[in-house]
């Protein structure tokens, strides 16, 4: 792998699915989506069958409370090994363009690996590569399990550049006519299509880099947010899979820090992850609210008492005639408060916050609900992608959904270089359906 320190690249050699592998069957979504439609995975068990998958290879997180997990692990352990001796093709050097159809639009990517090095998901990091949200740090340890002596990696992370100008990927966009196109198939389930592009021109493979260059130039970067003249450069933004990349990031500093030889151990793959790189300013890229479920809910005070007492004199809760007229008194709100929607079998609601002190409504939410489950005010929370599967789980019985309205863009880097992380589960990259699947893969060892 060539690596480009500076911007903290690396030129992956990526494995693909052989041919004659049925790419429909290969590809999957990623695996913290459908957390809590575990119908959702099973129709994609149904379809695979006996074919080659990623669905073996993965973990998703609708199994997780399961009873033996290693026996999935170890599962998931022969899948890889078996795929890499029959499944996979040989390792071929360069970044690929990749396309994902969904939804009426097309977002376009780029496969590259980040340095981990470069990396840091705490709170406050400074780092080239930064979380834009909290991480979940109990979500950390099971992947590890997952990944920590795992033979090969294939991801759904998404990463971020704030590129105005289209000059990283848009030129791989207006010569597609002229790359080798790798794969081009229907994704299963309706998620629409995906396509692949190598990028073998060197001149286009330099106009990345520079581009790359250009956005990590401290001078332009300080220039561009308005900052003071020894601000960090933030270069690369998480978008999609902080979790994962985290897990990556745990492994590598555990293996640095137990090598004998560190000048030895900085060139081992390890220390890159395998990403999707997405310009924040493709049309495509639609951010969207990870909406929130609360599951059995505890006998005596409700959830409006709960949150009244939270926070004094500055909550009410009203209801609404209908899922339209609740969201749109949540997407559109004419003053200051914070308005959260609510669903249960009792019907639609909304919550207003007044005088709130986080910047987002999403902040204002999970500073209440933490306390709440911490309180034991409900058995579990999960984090619910789309407004269909908030508004089905959320209206069975014992159960309320909470939903939330989607932040801008565009605010995002100005936002995570001035406050740092924002709330945990704050945005996704996209409706459910749209998520990145996993394709590509590459040899850990």
């Amino acid at each position: 792998m060539r690596t480009f320190e500076s911007i903290g690249l690396g030129i992956p050699e990526i494995l693909l699915p052989k041919a004659g592998v049925n790419l429909t069957k290969w590809a999957v979504i990623a695996c913290d989506q459908y957390t809590s439609e575990p119908e959702y995975w099973q129709k994609a068990a149904d379809l695979v069958g006996d074919a080659p998958s990623t669905l073996n290879i993965i973990y998703p997180e609708v199994y997780l409370g399961e009873k033996n997990p290693e026996a999935r692990i170890a599962r998931i352990r022969e899948s890889m090994n078996r795929y890499l001796a029959l499944a996979l093709s040989s390792a071929a050097e360069g970044l690929i363009y990749v396309e994902r159809a969904a939804g009426g639009h097309t977002r376009k990517g780029l496969m590259a690996c980040l340095d981990l090095e470069q990396y840091d998901f705490r709170k406050g990091s400074a780092s080239l590569i930064r979380a834009t949200e909290g991480t979940i740090m109990d979500r950390i340890p099971p992947r590890v399990k997952i990944r920590e002596g795992a033979p090969i990696e294939s991801p759904h992370i998404m990463v971020l550049v704030d590129d105005p100008a289209q000059t990283v990927i848009g030129p791989l966009a207006a010569s597609k006519a002229k790359l080798r196109k790798l794969y081009d198939f229907d994704l299963m389930l309706g998620s629409g299509r995906l396509a692949g592009y190598r990028i073998e021109n060197a001149e286009l493979e330099a106009g990345v880099l520079d581009g790359l260059r250009a956005l990590a130039d401290p001078k332009s970067f300080v220039e561009k947010y308005g900052l003071e003249p020894d601000a960090p450069v933030l270069l690369f933004a998480m978008g999609d899979g902080n979790h994962s990349l985290a897990t990556a990031k745990t492994i590598w500093d555990k293996v640095k820090e137990s090598a004998p030889g560190k000048s030895a151990i900085m060139a081992s793959p390890l220390r890159y992850a395998l990403v999707e790189l997405v310009n924040l300013h493709d049309e495509a890229l639609v951010f969207e609210p990870i909406h929130r479920v609360l599951f059995d809910l505890a006998a005596g005070p409700g959830l409006v008492e709960k949150m009244n007492e939270f926070y004094p004199g500055n909550c009410r809760w009203s209801a609404a005639a209908s899922m339209e007229k609740m969201k749109a008194a949540v997407d559109q709100p004419k003053d200051g408060a914070h308005k959260i929607g609510t669903i249960s079998a009792a019907g639609f609601g909304i919550l207003e916050i007044a005088r709130p002190a986080s910047n987002l409504p999403v902040g204002t939410l999970q500073s209440f609900l933490d306390a709440f489950i911490k309180a034991g005010g409900a058995r579990e929370i999960d984090y619910v992608h789309g407004t269909e599967s908030v508004v089905q789980i959320g209206k069975k019985l014992g159960n309320v959904g909470l939903y939330l309205p989607a932040m801008k863009k565009d605010e995002l880097f100005r936002t995570v270089i001035l406050d740092g992380a924002l709330p945990r589960k704050t945005f996704s990259l996209g409706e459910a359906y749209e998520k990145r699947f996993y394709m590509e893969a590459r040899k850990l060892f």
